[in-house]
């Protein structure tokens, strides 16, 4: 346990140093040190699109992160949790859903070794595992009110978020996007047929999804067919009310049953420095499901999900071999673990928590986005997918 746990930390600096972009960059030295990090462990050379591996086929099952088709480490639920009676379990006492709403997950970054800038999408590799690591403790959240598709993509490495060059950044994340929306395409027109769908993510996920929304929801029907979208992780491309103004259909969430709405944050301890803004940023605290800067109760904390499996580090290496992980079985939540406030656009949640719940290198909470809150996570994707149906037969009277 304590191996995973420093391990576990670790890996936690990478993801971290996004954040690093913000604290460092008022600090010359701190400055320095980045850029020389970032240097030192970056894949070299830029993007060559004919050397990043195939196209994704999405009409593939072996392309598929989680697929109600498929068993994955997304069917599980955390021990002690119960789901409808409709849903069946599957071999490894998981849960295999089918139900009237689908979730389209786009999982965050887990490239982190220096060998490529984009994932040669290798089932046999350290970056897989991390994908198997975001299905159990983050996607598997969705699977009390959703069929689970999330797709495999050829995702941007980590360390694309600390180029210097604008070009080259933009370059990367819009290779990754194109799979997204390529599978979202394939998602609409062959696996959802017309149901309505949850859209969700973290990180560099949520990124995906913000652009996706932006140039194919938002514009077209699909709008009206959307319930909501889970964004958490945003960070250094914050989720703005400019963001909202130039959309025609699709807003933030204001409470627990807001449809057609979109729902962020990114987590830090409190006492410490807050996350610089330099405009809005929508902030919508987990626990009131609100957008206002009251402070929620712990009482309201319906359980957290200690993660399980730790996240591979392989930082300034060319192997990406994989170590051996096992993302199961999820344990019992933990009840009224942490209270949670935003405040200037940061959700901030109580600075001391257990050790199977720590603080990245940096001081922050970037990858419990998901785990903090995960049972009131799991219980308003329900409410909203249930205020959808309910909206629906209203005006279909």
């Amino acid at each position: 346990m304590k191996n995973n746990y420093l391990r576990g930390l670790l890996t936690l600096f990478i993801v971290a140093a996004v954040f690093g972009l913000f604290v460092l960059k008022t600090d010359a030295g701190g400055a320095l040190m980045m850029k020389a990090f970032v240097t030192m462990n970056k894949p070299s050379g830029r993007l060559d699109p004919s050397d990043a591996g195939l196209t994704p086929d999405y009409a593939r099952l072996a392309n598929w992160a989680a697929h109600p088709d498929l068993e994955d480490a997304a069917d599980q639920v955390p021990y002690g949790v119960r789901l409808d009676a409709a849903i069946t379990g599957s071999a490894l006492g998981s849960a295999v859903s089918r139900h009237e709403v689908n979730v389209f997950f786009v999982h965050p970054t887990g490239l982190m070794n220096q060998a490529t800038w984009t994932s040669p999408m290798n089932e046999h590799s350290a970056t897989e595992e991390n994908t198997r690591y975001m299905m159990a403790n983050q996607a598997s959240v969705f699977n009390g009110c959703c069929n689970i598709y999330a797709p495999r993509y050829r995702e941007a490495n980590i360390f694309t978020y600390f180029i210097e060059s604008d070009a080259e950044r933009e370059a990367l994340l819009d290779f990754a996007y194109q799979d997204v929306r390529r599978a979202f395409e394939y998602f609409m027109l062959r696996e959802n047929l017309g149901a309505p769908f949850i859209l969700a993510g973290h990180s560099q996920g949520s990124h995906h999804l913000q652009r996706l929304i932006e140039e194919v929801v938002d514009p077209s029907d699909l709008s009206q067919k959307m319930v909501a979208a889970y964004l958490p992780g945003t960070t250094i491309r914050p989720i703005a009310q400019s963001w909202f103004d130039g959309l025609h259909h699709i807003r933030p969430c204001y409470s627990a049953t807001d449809t057609g709405c979109v729902v962020s944050w990114d987590t830090m301890p409190d006492g410490g420095a807050l996350m610089p803004r330099d405009r809005s940023h929508l902030c919508t605290n987990p626990l009131s499901w609100r957008v206002n800067e009251a402070r929620a109760a712990a009482a309201l904390n319906l359980g957290a999900l200690e993660p399980v499996g730790f996240f591979n580090s392989n930082i300034g290496q060319m192997d990406d071999a994989l170590t051996g992980q096992v993302y199961a079985p999820l344990s019992a939540p933990v009840k009224a673990l942490t209270w949670a406030k935003c405040e200037q656009g940061t959700l901030l949640a109580k600075d001391k928590l257990p050790d199977q719940f720590p603080r990245d290198a940096l001081g922050t909470y970037h990858q419990l986005d998901y785990a903090l809150f995960y049972m009131n996570i799991f219980e308003n994707a329900i409410q909203r997918a249930n205020q959808y149906a309910i909206d629906a037969a209203s005006v279909n009277r």
